[in-house]
């Protein structure tokens, strides 16, 4: 498939590719000094760059001192910025640039944003520190207040304050601010209204000298903001090549975004380096329409945007298939590197443990019902209650688990549930739902009872009915609560039977856990020894199982009944469920998303434990055909059973689909806006 379409371009999804430029520094040798800054330039427009951020005071080098204040220097500052202007004229990125620029009497420690050309403006260091090893007040005036002004420089009148925020007229999603290092440490960081005017992208020119535990100092600082203002945000740091007089330096370059790191650099380096990534300027642009506390500080502080100079440039995009530079993860609800993917699954864990717990106790119920079918999702609900229990100091035999074999269970799957039950200690029994399927079928005047093959939605309901039917009278039976094991991944397919079927229960303990964490979570309870030998044994055949509602016979072939066959891989379906509840994006964008994430089985991390075998690749048709059936499922067919579901815990972050939660529609909406889309924005 040639790459021409609009589709491949990361701009046409509102990707903005930012670098963080760490130049060998001159001390004090503005000529080099300039030569660097071009260099880095040009690499810049090599990779695509949108917007290049350079440490501060970097035409300098920052650690001078005194000699800032020499009429030599100023005048060669002022100088290298035109020589800087007219290089970069024909390249593509945005320059910020770090300059001490005289102004009115005063020196000002400033951002100066360069672009074709064409001096955008000049933003002045707010917070100047003067405590510790930082005099930067014997130099330098503040720019606090400093707004609505112009200067002159290098030839061009340019605006000149801190109230500047500048943003490409072709390119919507293209907005920034530009802070100066000591602005990020202050209480009230100037990127927080940048960030209010409605800058996506917040960067900070700074020297930052380096000492022992400074680099987490940043990357914590550089996350918050990022998180806290809603933003991307891009830090460079001075590197190699600044004075050491009593001072060190790590070129540490960051790029953050919502509170994720996105890329960072190689510290101490000893040639130059320019960190490339591409942030998510959508996804930050839906954020903060979710989040309304993002308006309410906007209004508290009379709406930063009525005072902010937005300065508009020509980008000039081409919306040319660049890649993509950012790390995708193939699963969004499960972490790919071990210390997260830890952490994850003990708190997914835990909160569905806990949750149960204070049902089980408000509820006073004596004993647990559940269905065990030898699934997922039937096994994983099942060492959640009984793990419940443990904490609860109640013996696990109050947990009474039943497997109600039907017309196409398995030898397999009934060995493991009767397998696990025993192994956990729990109260198992067996009813056979077959005699009264039949009867129901035969009153019902259904073919399958008169011997004709007709597996038709019926003959699978009957079956799923049933089941839960025998389980809420169990539970009146018992004094119990019966606990649901569909998870969301089923929930956002609608891949469940509504009412008296596996829609429905007293407490849905895995209704905010996607399929494909739980397979994680399965496998951190062995890993961490949860249960016993014997129980981790069992845990990992039934991980091996392809998955199977076994509603319907084996075919003459064999075949048995294969969910993913029908709805598609879990892996596709969690992937586009994950980016449209919780960042609502475009389907065409989803489809962009899942080919950069799966488009190559060698490219990225794949979560720990993940079985190499199991390993796979997608291409643009295969996405965009299970995207189709996705959406039409999700919006047209599902969201009656949504609407009704039992409680049961958020777990993840990544969003919920409860209706007293993160998830709210109508019943009787349809898919035909999102297929359209599709349709119109792919190949």
């Amino acid at each position: 498939m040639a790459k021409t379409h609009r589709f491949f371009s990361h701009h046409a999804h509102e990707f903005l590719r930012v670098g963080a430029c760490t130049p060998v520094a001159s001390t004090a040798d503005i000529a080099a000094n300039t030569r660097e800054t071009i260099a880095l330039a040009q690499r810049g427009h090599d990779e695509a760059c949108d917007l290049l951020v350079y440490p501060e005071l970097n035409l300098t080098s920052y650690a001078i001192d005194d000699l800032h204040l020499q009429d030599a220097i100023q005048r060669a500052v002022e100088a290298a910025i035109g020589e800087v202007v007219a290089a970069t004229a024909k390249l593509r990125p945005v320059l910020l640039v770090g300059a001490a620029i005289a102004r009115n009497g005063r020196l000002y420690n400033t951002a100066v944003a360069i672009h074709r050309g064409r001096i955008l403006g000049v933003v002045p260091k707010t917070f100047l520190p003067n405590y510790r090893e930082y005099y930067e007040k014997r130099w330098f005036a503040s720019g606090a207040e400093i707004d609505g002004t112009h200067m002159m420089l290098a030839g061009q009148e340019v605006p000149f304050g801190t109230d500047l925020i500048f943003a490409a007229s072709d390119l919507p999603h293209f907005v920034f601010h530009a802070e100066i290092c000591e602005d990020f440490w202050a209480p009230t960081p100037p990127s927080t209204e940048g960030a209010l005017a409605g800058a996506l992208v917040c960067c900070n020119l700074s020297a930052s000298n380096v000492v022992i535990g400074k680099a987490r100092q940043r990357m914590m600082l550089s996350a918050a903001q990022s998180e806290r203002a809603i933003c991307a945000y891009v830090f460079s740091a001075s590197g190699p090549g600044e004075s050491t007089t009593d001072l060190a330096w790590d070129g540490q370059g960051v790029v953050h975004e919502l509170g994720e790191l996105i890329a960072e650099s190689e510290r101490f380096p000893t040639a130059a380096d320019l960190l490339v990534a591409d942030v998510d300027c959508g996804r930050i642009r839906q954020e903060r329409m979710r989040n309304g506390t993002f308006n309410d500080a906007a209004r508290l502080l009379a709406d930063p945007e009525r005072r902010f100079r937005r300065i508009e440039f020509d980008a000039k995009p081409d919306f040319a298939d660049v890649g993509l530079k950012r790390e995708l993860r193939r699963f969004p609800f499960v972490p790919n590197t071990p210390e997260k993917l830890d952490a994850d699954c003990y708190e997914a864990y835990n909160i569905q443990v806990s949750g149960l717990i204070k049902r089980v106790e408000a509820a006073r119920a004596d004993k647990l019902v559940i269905g065990v079918s030898g699934g997922l999702d039937s096994t994983h609900a099942l060492i959640v209650a009984a793990k419940a229990m443990d904490r609860l100091g109640r013996p696990r035999d109050h947990i009474l688990g039943y497997t109600m074999p039907g017309f196409a269970t398995s030898d397999g799957t009934k060995s493991n549930a009767w397998a696990l039950m025993r192994a956990l200690g729990v109260a198992g029994d067996e009813i056979d739902i077959r005699p009264a399927a039949r009867q129901m079928l035969e009153d019902m005047r259904h073919p399958f009872a008169n011997g004709e093959p007709v597996y038709d939605v019926t003959f699978e309901n009957v079956q799923a009915g049933l089941r839960t039917d025998y389980l809420f009278r169990l539970a009146n039976q018992h004094n119990g609560l019966v606990v649901g094991t569909g998870d969301l991944s089923e929930l956002a397919l609608g891949w469940c039977t509504y009412g008296v079927g596996d829609q429905m229960s007293h407490y849905a303990v895995n209704a905010g856990v996607p399929k494909t964490l739980i397979q994680f979570l399965i496998r951190w309870c062995i890993r961490t020894d949860q249960y016993d030998g014997e129980t981790d044994r069992v845990l990992d055949a039934i991980l091996g199982q392809e998955i199977s509602p076994e509603l319907v016979p084996a075919g003459a072939d064999g075949a048995m009944q294969s969910t993913e066959s029908k709805i598609g891989p879990y892996a596709l379906n969690d992937f586009f469920a994950h980016y449209t509840i919780r960042h609502g994006m475009a389907p065409s964008k989803v489809a962009f998303l899942a080919l950069k994430a799966w488009g190559d089985i060698d490219a990225g991390r794949w979560p720990r434990d993940f079985p190499p075998a199991a390993r796979t690749a997608y291409d643009l048709p295969v996405i965009k055909a299970w995207l189709e059936k996705f959406l039409f499922r999700f919006f047209a067919i599902s969201q009656f059973k949504r609407s009704a579901i039992p409680n049961g815990p958020k777990v993840s972050a990544g969003g919920a689909l409860s209706p007293r939660g993160d998830w709210r529609a109508p019943s009787d909406g349809n898919a035909r806006p999102f297929l359209d889309e599709l349709a119109a924005n792919t190949p």
